[in-house]
């Protein structure tokens, strides 16, 4: 039943946040609107849109955050025309200021003991720093969200955003220190007392800490664009071969920690590199933050951004020796990208209970 709740009302201690392999009720997107993050590439970032909502359904359901019914009938007939089929869509009317599902959207955690099997975390979303401007109605998209799905919420004073961490689902958190200790996000909180915070809420006993991301992001190295978990011990980490480019180093240096650092238990992780495109993609902002580390995982399949770059064939490849057991579905990502952001970057998983 929703309820809005501080922390101190709820016992967190049988909950824990999925990893983002397991079971799926839903995909949450937010269809794309504000022409200040795609000034020049609205259209194909739309069309992107329809191919991931296209590839979604044949395997889960997609929860499509609209702004109002005039827009829902258009997405409606867009959707008719490519043969897509409504039965797994359900559409939902809300204001929102931008489509950044991933760090705006609620973070679910799921218990089997407890009277209320799934919960969804509200933490403070502030536009990666006070960047963009408005994001009021983005903050609150987990109450919204919350409600109609009639799920309690858990509201908190900490800003974290989805896509500055990644997780196994038994208790290790990646994330980076760029992100995660700026100044822009809680600048009086310790490295320590953050810590606390996603061990408490999110089920987690390691958070594991990265240094920089890559050049482009402008949400501060968010670790959904370096450094993936793909199961329970293995990671999917990106590296740039050529010397001269500005990300080689904070990349490499990633490496080196990755390579050092154990699970919840202590077992070393596995590393498996993957290669940044080979391609440079400049957009209206300067650099594309273009990796293919921003890949999605959903029930059955696996959807992998791709940049028209020659590399690609090598890099899907990889994906399918890293997930013999799902479909890998490459999805044209070369004008979604232009807003600073792909695939994972627009998703939000709903776990199944």
């Amino acid at each position: 039943m929703f309820q809005s709740l501080p922390p101190h009302l709820v016992d967190f201690s049988s909950y824990r946040m999925p990893a983002e392999w397991e079971a799926h009720e839903a995909t949450w997107l937010a269809w794309p609107k504000n022409l200040e993050t795609w000034p020049e590439h609205m259209d194909e970032a739309r069309r992107t849109y329809l191919d991931i909502i296209q590839a979604l359904v044949e395997y889960e359901s997609v929860s499509l955050i609209v702004e109002n019914i005039a827009d829902t009938e258009t997405i409606q007939l867009a959707l008719s025309k490519r043969g897509i089929s409504e039965s797994k869509i359900r559409f939902f009317n809300y204001p929102y200021n931008d489509s950044w599902m991933r760090d705006a959207g609620p973070l679910f955690v799921v218990s089997p003991s407890a009277s209320d099997p799934i919960l969804a975390n509200d933490f403070i979303f502030n536009a990666w720093g006070d960047k963009y401007q408005p994001w009021n109605a983005d903050d609150v998209l987990p109450q919204k969200i919350s409600k109609d799905l009639d799920i309690p919420v858990v509201c908190h004073d900490l800003v974290l955003e989805g896509g500055s961490i990644d997780l196994n689902g038994r208790g290790t958190l990646i994330t980076t220190e760029q992100c995660l200790l700026n100044s822009n996000r809680n600048p009086s909180l310790s490295k320590s007392e953050i810590e606390g915070v996603l061990k408490k809420f999110l089920g987690i006993q390691r958070v594991l800490w990265l240094g920089e991301g890559i050049e482009g992001d402008d949400t501060d190295g968010h670790v959904d664009d370096i450094t993936r978990f793909v199961d329970d011990t293995r990671v999917l980490t990106v590296l740039e071969n050529s010397k001269s480019d500005p990300n080689y180093e904070p990349l490499k240096e990633n490496w080196n920690r990755l390579k050092a650092m154990g699970d919840q238990d202590g077992n070393r992780l596995e590393v498996v590199d993957i290669p940044m495109p080979d391609r440079f993609l400049e957009g209206p902002f300067g650099r594309s933050p273009a990796s293919y580390a921003n890949f999605y995982i959903a029930n059955r399949c696996v959807l992998v951004p791709t940049y028209a770059a020659p590399n690609e064939a090598s890099v899907l490849s990889i994906f399918k020796d890293l997930f013999p057991d799902r479909e890998i579905i490459p999805i044209d990502c070369v004008g979604l990208v232009c807003g600073l952001g792909s695939i994972h970057c627009i998703t939000q998983q709903q776990p199944a209970v």
